[in-house]
């Protein structure tokens, strides 16, 4: 009888803490993503682990209730945040996010108490995301080293949004914010985004960024700010919803002053006396623009009375609003204007991002001197359906020698 084999023992399974392994100030760093609650907690799970949180990089003030981590209650976090603070370590921070939902008038002094402590820590990207009933107005900031800068639902004066005191920031992000100053100004500003906020001023809000690269300006209610001139814009979007109070008053009667003599008072408004163009002029150094509307804002069509040259514009996206006057001479302004224009995109009556009909063109060259750019390689239609309307955009650009294949 063969001699039995001997089975083979599988060596014990050895447990390794290899998060346990990493340095302290990685793992700093890893409790910097997790919510303040959650990061405090870590002091339970070891001794070494018992005070790292005090010296993070990152703060999160967030709610707790639900998987995202997002809006928390100001009343019920006041005293955990209060001794958080107390706590932590006097070390500088490069994030801080909060995020709340509703909270009362009382609940004010501590919000701006946080905001300034993050300041006063040498927050580099700071986030305050509010979704209540109410708009927190800000304390003026001072920081030699914010750089981005992120708020919601806040409410916003002049002393806070002149940013002379913050000679670092690049970044700035505005959405759902009540603003209550005549101007936004900033030297240092790259990025600047204002999205869905709003202004009861009865004058016109002055952007003054002369350094700004991309401008992202969509959903304002108000009187649409003015921009001043950005000689490095490479990069605008500018949406004009029914919000926006720059209402053409002979709308309604089939055609806006630009298409005639007879401006009503909203096209001849003064612009606050500053300049002919309240948006036009101040990106026209740009190189990729959307420029979108609803119909019958003045805005736009008003500025092109005064048009300026895109000496550098290479991709341009319109909606139909710039296809709505008689002749289409808002379109045909801005193709003459862009000399060097390279792709013309036209979103006709359909928001996308998906289009039922696209039809794509070119410019044939002919002998001679040209009305629009030589260089437009690329026209873009998209819509979903080829009706008169669109049949007339379709003609008209053919007689500029844009020739069309449907796909």
């Amino acid at each position: 009888m063969p001699p039995k084999r001997k089975r083979k023992i599988a060596p014990p399974v050895i447990a390794v803490d290899r998060i346990g392994d990493l340095p302290d100030h990685m793992l700093q760093h890893v409790i910097s993503f997790l919510p303040a609650q959650a990061a405090v907690r870590t002091c339970m799970l070891a001794r070494r682990w018992r005070h790292l949180w005090r010296s993070t990089s990152g703060l999160r003030i967030v709610s707790l209730h639900d998987k995202c981590y997002y809006y928390a209650d100001v009343q019920e976090l006041r005293k955990f945040v209060d001794h958080l603070l107390i706590l932590r370590e006097r070390t500088d921070l490069d994030t801080v996010e909060i995020k709340f939902g509703e909270f009362s008038q009382d609940d004010m002094p501590y919000l701006n108490l946080w905001i300034r402590f993050a300041v006063m820590s040498k927050v580099r990207a700071l986030t305050v995301h509010l979704d209540g009933s109410l708009f927190l107005y800000l304390d003026p900031l001072v920081s030699q080293h914010l750089r981005t800068l992120d708020l919601e639902g806040v409410g916003l004066e002049e002393s806070v949004l002149d940013f002379a005191s913050c000679p670092a920031l690049e970044d700035l992000k505005m959405c759902r914010c009540d603003i209550n100053a005549g101007r936004i100004a900033s030297r240092s500003l790259k990025h600047l985004s204002i999205f869905g906020c709003r202004s009861d001023l009865d004058c016109r809000i002055h952007v003054s960024t002369p350094g700004l690269v991309s401008l992202n300006l969509a959903d304002f209610a108000g009187k649409t700010p003015f921009l001043g001139n950005m000689a490095l814009l490479e990069r605008a979007r500018v949406y004009l919803s029914d919000s926006c109070e720059d209402d053409c008053l002979n709308y309604d009667s089939g055609a806006l002053c630009g298409a005639n003599d007879n401006a009503c008072a909203v096209c001849l408004d003064n612009n606050d006396g500053r300049s002919d163009c309240v948006i036009l002029g101040g990106i026209s150094n740009a190189k990729h623009l959307e420029l979108l509307s609803e119909g019958g804002k003045a805005t736009f069509t008003r500025d092109l009375k005064h048009c300026p040259t895109f000496s550098k514009l290479k991709t341009l996206l319109l909606n139909e609003y710039w296809c709505e006057a008689p002749g289409l001479d808002p379109l045909a302004c801005i193709l003459k204007n862009s000399p060097v224009l390279e792709k013309l995109t036209l979103h006709l009556f359909s928001w996308g991002p998906s289009h039922k009909v696209e039809i794509k063109g070119s410019y044939s060259r002919v002998e001679g001197a040209t009305a629009i750019s030589e260089h437009l390689n690329i026209v873009e239609v998209k819509c979903n359906v080829v009706d008169e309307k669109v049949l007339k955009v379709l003609k008209f650009l053919c007689s500029f020698n844009i020739r069309f294949s449907f796909e």
